[in-house]
């Protein structure tokens, strides 16, 4: 197998910047960049220091911590001019925080993983704080990567499930299991997460479709146990589906 030169270096530049936007908006510290990364620490400063002097982070001498610089977001407002989706669905996520009284959310996969886009709260005052806006998860962990991964072709989910190890989320997260929560998701439309990241905080899913008719985005709601009942589910259920169903109309006619 060929290895394109470089991209050793690139792979490393990369995992540090995801690691210090996730940590947003207190940063983080060398070392925990190092931590968060796999990387020894001089290599980790190193890197850091590099991309400060060229404006993609910023550091704080006081905390010594390190955030995202202003070269990101130059960078990022050219790039949302064609990924940002946000903006279309504000309004259809807050939609479906007031129906349900849930905190509701926006992710997109990216890769092998889902991004937190945005989050809206509803009325209900206990709110479940798994999620918000910048975490990443694998696919098939939460209710929006479960979402996601359910409805990708059969071949892609099972090279994902072979090479992807989640057994840090736990035995529910193994291949066989998946496999089952994949068909239940299929079956009914909507993943479910029965606080199986958090005890006590659950969660459902549904999937965003893009042109190709490809779950790029996911809508998903969570709270407490007990607002996720089984008389319940089968209506958020349906208000989670309307809601995605409306936006994959309304990104297929931008």
């Amino acid at each position: 197998m060929t290895t394109v030169p470089g991209t050793q270096v690139i792979g490393r530049v990369a995992a540090v910047l995801r690691a210090v936007s996730v940590a947003m908006p207190r940063g983080l510290g060398t070392s925990a960049v190092a931590t968060a990364t796999g990387l020894s620490r001089p290599t980790a400063h190193r890197l850091l220091s590099s991309l400060a002097a060229e404006g993609f982070l910023d550091h704080d001498p006081l905390t010594g911590r390190w955030v995202p610089g202003p070269e990101l977001y130059l960078l990022g407002s050219v790039a949302a001019e064609r990924y940002d989706i946000t903006g279309l669905a504000r309004p259809i996520v807050r939609s479906l925080a007031e129906a349900t009284g849930e905190s509701a959310f926006l992710s997109a996969r990216r890769g092998d993983e889902t991004v937190c886009l945005l989050r809206e709260d509803g009325s209900f005052p206990i709110r479940s704080h798994v999620l918000y806006e910048g975490i990443r998860f694998p696919l098939g962990v939460a209710s929006a990567g479960l979402a996601i991964l359910a409805f990708l072709p059969d071949p892609t989910v099972e090279a994902y499930l072979e090479s992807t190890d989640l057994a840090a989320f736990g035995d529910s997260h193994s291949p066989r299991r998946l496999r089952t929560r994949i068909a239940e998701t299929r079956a009914a439309g909507w993943s479910i997460n029965p606080g199986l990241l958090v005890e006590g905080s659950w969660g459902m899913g549904a999937a965003v479709f893009d042109a190709s008719g490809q779950p790029a985005w996911a809508l998903s709601l969570t709270g407490i146990e007990a607002r996720f009942s089984r008389d319940r589910r089968p209506e958020l259920g349906r208000l989670l589906l309307e809601h995605a169903h409306r936006l994959t109309q309304a990104l297929r006619g931008r």
